[in-house]
């Protein structure tokens, strides 16, 4: 089972992958980066997409109620962001504690391709160990 680092490195392998983080989205924390930024810094995008996993993760629009979900499960599985160049895929992964990371990937629109890499963030979240 990957680590952090070797799961970012799995990420990169995806066709028109740009860059990647795992994203703490309690804190706005980046805990591993690839690639390069979509914001200028990873940490800026960190805080950024931090604060829209948040958002999605604690509205009841978006998550359903504690009580509804498997113990653990993370509250969304998956936020997708269109861009007129790219995509953001934010895949909440599962954790044996409190499960506030996720795996953010900035996908090129032209040579990416948004159903393969979210079918691989899926199996690469699954496999991630802290």
């Amino acid at each position: 089972m990957p680590g952090i680092d070797k799961c970012l490195l799995h990420v990169m392998e995806l066709p028109g992958a740009r860059g990647a983080a795992v994203v703490d989205w309690t804190s706005g924390l980046a805990l591993g980066t690839v690639g390069e930024p979509s914001g200028g810094d990873f940490e800026t995008t960190a805080a950024e997409t931090a604060e829209l996993a948040r958002m999605a993760a604690e509205h009841a629009a978006f998550a359903p109620d504690p009580a509804d979900r498997p113990d653990k499960e993370p509250p969304v599985q998956d936020l997708i962001v269109s861009t007129c160049t790219g995509f953001h895929i934010m895949r909440f992964v599962e954790t044996t504690f409190d499960s506030s990371v996720f795996l953010h990937l900035w996908l090129d629109r032209d040579t990416g391709n948004l159903a393969l890499a979210r079918i691989r963030l899926q199996s690469i979240a699954e496999r991630l160990v802290f």
